[in-house]
């Protein structure tokens, strides 16, 4: 086994595209998701589609711009893994392990491929180190097939859903979600994007557009708490509303719920959003306890579902106007 941090690799191969590579993991559901950006959209295109065919560890993958957001199993895989064909990926996911506070994914990757996987992908921000089995999985390109361990810290996905901090006459609920992202210094919470989730237009007491907001977090398993607690005094602090809802869930797998279609056609009690949020193991840290919650319940049933999160119940993102 040869061993390089991610200047080593850099040194080595010198700089390449990789600019983020983050390992959440969920023991329980046996799950992980992977978070990857480069630089530039092509490569990830090309990856994912060979990842998908090679499958492995992988359950799903999906391309936003220059990044691709991968489900996969926890566990060691046999892959559909060599040159690119039909049925046959050039890069491939072989397994997901939680090692304590650490995370290894393998991946293994044959010519162009596998200087994506070997030299690429260990000098991403937040790699720990690269473990290479064998002399030979150094010297890439070409039509050698090369494996490699990639070592990350453990993180937690955590979805915080948010709303009713605006009235009628100031405030906009997506704007400070957003200036709380971006205010946020908690070391090990890693930002990773913000979604607006349409609901129920017919609400009689929305604001006007009846819109929730939703941030998404990679946290470190020590930093959850100090994260909710910033997040909570921020969100309180500058809500200009008595009614502030304030929701989360701490996991990647959130069980299924026929609240997903009600929060978005129906008229629905904060009773019933508590009944329902206990049942799925979603927790409320505001201080008003008020119709708030409805709305930020229902950001988190939608907060990772899509662009379809922002339109009405059934409606499609593509096609022509």
């Amino acid at each position: 086994m040869i061993t390089l941090t991610p200047a080593e690799v850099k040194g080595r191969f010198g700089p390449l595209f990789a600019e983020k590579f983050i390992v959440m993991v969920d023991e329980q559901a046996g799950m992980a998701e992977i978070l990857e950006t480069c630089r530039h959209r092509g490569t990830i295109e090309w990856d994912m589609m060979n990842r998908r065919r090679a499958c492995g560890a992988l359950s799903s993958a999906e391309v936003q711009g220059s990044s691709m957001t991968m489900l996969a199993r926890l566990g060691k895989y046999e892959a559909n893994f060599g040159a690119a064909g039909q049925e046959i990926g050039g890069q491939a996911l072989e397994g997901v392990e939680v090692q304590g506070d650490e995370v290894v994914t393998s991946w293994a990757g044959i010519a162009g491929a596998g200087v994506g996987v070997a030299a690429c992908l260990p000098q991403a921000p937040g790699v720990i180190r690269a473990e290479y089995p064998t002399d030979e999985d150094l010297h890439i390109g070409g039509s050698r097939v090369c494996r490699v361990r990639i070592v990350t810290p453990k993180y937690e996905k955590l979805t915080i859903g948010i709303d009713d901090t605006d009235t009628k006459q100031e405030g906009a609920t997506w704007v400070l979600a957003l200036k709380c992202a971006e205010a946020c210094r908690v070391p090990g919470a890693e930002y990773l994007n913000m979604r607006l989730v349409q609901l129920n237009p017919k609400a009689p007491e929305k604001t006007t557009n009846c819109v929730g907001s939703v941030l998404n977090f990679a946290v470190r398993p020590g930093s959850v708490e100090p994260l909710l607690a910033f997040v909570k005094e921020y969100i309180e602090g500058h809500a200009v509303s008595g009614d502030t809802g304030i929701a989360y869930y701490r996991g990647l797998c959130l069980p299924e719920s026929d609240y997903e279609k009600k929060i978005k056609i129906d008229l629905i009690s904060r009773e019933e959003v508590e009944a329902e949020a206990a049942r799925l193991g979603v927790t409320f840290i505001d201080s008003a306890a008020s119709k708030g919650r409805i709305g930020a319940f229902g950001a988190v049933l939608w907060g990772n579902r899509g662009v379809e999160a922002a339109g009405l119940y059934g409606e499609q993102p593509g096609g022509r106007v």
